[in-house]
């Protein structure tokens, strides 16, 4: 991988435009998920029809974590990142104006494609622009903006609601803006040289801690989304408060992810995952107990985001040590890819913990973080 010619101004643009990226990646999914699933609903699609198009999501994934290695040389980053914004905008205004639901299988197929362009080629990005002293700052901030990304979705539908074109063109028009944006002269992106060879399954042997921690990010992440309300209402919350629950976790991943990446250049990364993994656990274990009280169980949440996603962190920073160039495109590939396999999985389990015990979501975060831990601190340094 070579860089690009770089100016002050240049990489003050080109860290924008990354942060942009990322956010957008979160965004897209975000909102896209929950406004074709109540668009569909609205349609009178049966829960088939629904679990089948957010199927083609993945499928889009699939297809792009095989084939985006080997063209990224071709194309360049930042062309490949604007043709998916642009991509996304038009894709999302086309839904509402789609005339039968057929198109939106598609249409749900070019949205993954995009996704996954986003969610590759903009970590990549961020890795490029770091050096080993400020990596762990850099992907704190980049993992910072996708949950910014990741909030913002639900936020939208909050205020304008689920129905018409309005919630779709507010999405599309976001999308647009950055990708004007990054289209900008003044912004730069790094080249490589050769396109990277082999499959996903190479990469994912190469780096089986940074995969393991994709899954598990997805799966726990996605599996709040859906039961983290249900399960405090199960134990006596009000629905306004334990719709809050999600946000006050979301925040502590925002804002924590800075002194966590500062920690992350200033000390043993491979410890601090552990540790990281090792709060999570424990924290997750003591859910039960806290959400007997508010205040209690708004702080655990807001330090339990942050560690939790900090794992993420740390991992994207020691895999950035360790890889560069094409290799490193493809591994951030199969990471997208089992990014998919996670937010599949995790809700599955999740939803059959919690029809096991009351208690089934905290046991299945203790489970999975724990096993993590544990397999983390087994591989040590040999591996990512």
């Amino acid at each position: 991988m070579t860089d690009a010619s770089t100016t002050p101004t240049s990489t003050v643009l080109s860290r924008a435009a990354v942060i942009a990226t990322a956010t957008m990646f979160g965004l897209t999914y975000s909102l896209a998920a929950a406004l074709i699933a109540l668009d569909l609903v609205a349609r009178g699609a049966s829960e088939i029809v629904i679990g089948a198009n957010a199927a083609m999501h993945a499928v889009g994934v699939l297809v792009t974590a095989t084939i985006l290695p080997r063209i990224v040389a071709a194309f360049g980053i930042r062309k490949l990142v604007i043709l998916a914004l642009a991509t996304a905008a038009a894709v999302l205004i086309a839904f509402p104006a789609a005339p039968w639901i057929w198109l939106w299988f598609p249409l749900r197929f070019l949205l993954g494609m995009s996704s996954e362009i986003l969610f590759v080629l903009s970590e990549t990005w961020t890795n490029s622009l770091s050096t080993e002293e400020t990596r762990a700052r850099s992907m704190a901030a980049y993992t910072a903006a996708l949950s910014i990304g990741f909030a913002s979705g639900p936020a939208i539908l909050s205020v304008v609601g689920s129905d018409g074109v309005t919630p779709f063109a507010i999405g599309a028009v976001i999308s647009l803006a950055a990708a004007v944006f990054v289209a900008s002269p003044k912004v730069s992106a790094p080249a490589f040289d050769e396109p990277a060879t082999g499959n996903p399954l190479r990469y994912m042997a190469l780096a089986p801690v940074a995969i393991s921690s994709t899954v598990l990010n997805a799966a726990i992440e996605t599996a709040g989304l859906s039961f983290l309300a249900i399960y405090a209402v199960q134990l006596g919350w009000a629905e306004s408060g334990a719709t809050r629950l999600m946000s006050v976790m979301m925040i502590g991943a925002i804002l924590l992810q800075l002194p966590i990446g500062w920690l992350g250049d200033k000390m043993d990364r491979i410890r601090l995952l552990a540790i990281l993994a090792v709060t999570a656990t424990v924290g997750a274990l003591v859910w039960p107990l806290a959400l007997q009280d508010e205040t209690a169980t708004y702080a655990l949440l807001f330090v339990w985001g942050g560690a939790f996603v900090g794992l993420y962190t740390i991992m994207l920073t020691v895999v950035g040590s360790r890889f560069q160039g094409s290799d490193l495109v493809g591994i951030y590939a199969a990471m997208g890819l089992m990014w998919g396999v996670g937010a599949l999985v995790g809700p599955l389990a999740a939803g059959a913990a919690m029809q096991a015990t009351q208690h089934g979501l905290a046991f299945f975060a203790a489970a999975a973080c724990g096993a993590f831990a544990l397999f983390a601190i087994a591989r040590g340094r040999g591996s990512s």
